[in-house]
């Protein structure tokens, strides 16, 4: 299972952030109690962590895997429209509370795609790690700077290979400058996925932030 490979407690620990997060969102912008997402994920999570087989060898795990960060960016998705839909909608939120929320929505935002990233890149972490580097691992879906090095310089590593840190920072560039910037995609999905994340971290920023900043004013 791939929340059990290499990075799995640094991806554990940010699904764990993620759901918090949406918990200490106000009940306006979540999807019923703000109690439900986190449960969810505890359900999923929990028995993922007394699971011992790979997901090479039992395939229910990586499900199971991109089934818990499905849930997190669903719920989030639903708060970014709820959020947008009480600014459209309505005029009696605080400066404060959309700055704090937005940052949440935001934040969350980067917090799930990079587990997108990490989870569905090359097959997914357990089969990235059956490779001896970036290099030779067959249809990568990011093209990082260091697969493209081809000098025996100070900071080529032959054997290098992303680990989680490598699409956290992805999943943050990609909600900040709405493109890529070192790390470039190769396929449709990972396209496809940088486009949403950019869509979603626009929408948070543009209208809901700059409202804030508007009503703080």
């Amino acid at each position: 299972m791939s929340l059990l490979d290499s990075s799995r407690w640094w991806a554990m620990t940010t699904v764990l952030a993620a759901a918090v997060l949406y918990a200490l969102l106000p009940s306006r912008y979540t999807l019923g109690p703000a109690w439900i997402a986190p449960l969810l994920v505890l359900a999923v999570l929990v028995p993922l962590l007394f699971m011992r087989f790979r997901s090479a060898r039992w395939p229910a795990q990586r499900a199971a895997s991109i089934a818990l960060i499905a849930i997190v960016n669903f719920f989030n998705a639903v708060s970014v429209v709820l959020l947008v839909y009480y600014l459209l909608t309505q005029r009696n939120q605080t400066g404060a509370e959309l700055l704090t929320a937005g940052s949440q929505i935001w934040l969350t935002n980067v917090l799930v795609f990079a587990l997108w990233y990490w989870e569905l890149d090359a097959g997914g972490p357990y089969v990235r790690s059956l490779q001896a580097s970036a290099r030779e691992t067959p249809g990568a879906d990011f093209l990082f700077p260091q697969m493209a090095m081809t000098n025996t310089g100070a900071y080529t590593n032959p054997n290098w290979k992303p680990r989680f840190m490598d699409y956290l920072y992805l999943g943050f560039v990609t909600a900040t400058a709405f493109s890529p910037a070192d790390v470039m995609p190769l396929s449709p999905m990972a396209k496809m996925l940088m486009l949403l994340e950019s869509l979603i971290s626009l929408v948070t920023l543009a209208l809901v932030l700059a409202r804030a900043v508007n009503v703080l004013a």
